[in-house]
């Protein structure tokens, strides 16, 4: 048997605590794009409606957001391997 005061578990965290540890992956992701607010959206239209078909305003809005974002990452690219060609 323990002696007094031993403590056998460990102290429970926050549940805030725990939740900031813990980002998800693909929000992280998405906050990196600046699509946020678009994704937000469409998240809560389908929790509203709970059928992605009646959110395609949203969806075509998140969409735009990610092609948009997908351009301009491409343009960088092409920006960077030109410069790169130069150098040499």
């Amino acid at each position: 048997m323990p002696g007094p005061g031993h403590k056998w578990s460990r102290p429970a965290k926050k549940e805030e605590e725990e939740e900031e540890e813990e980002e998800d992956p693909v929000d992280a992701m998405i906050a990196r794009t600046g699509c946020t607010a678009q994704h937000h959206a469409v998240q809560e239209c389908m929790a509203a409606q709970q059928d992605w078909r009646r959110c395609q305003v949203q969806v075509q809005a998140f969409r735009a957001c990610m092609a948009e974002r997908q351009r301009q990452r491409a343009e960088e690219l092409r920006g960077r391997q030109r410069s790169g060609s130069a150098d040499s």
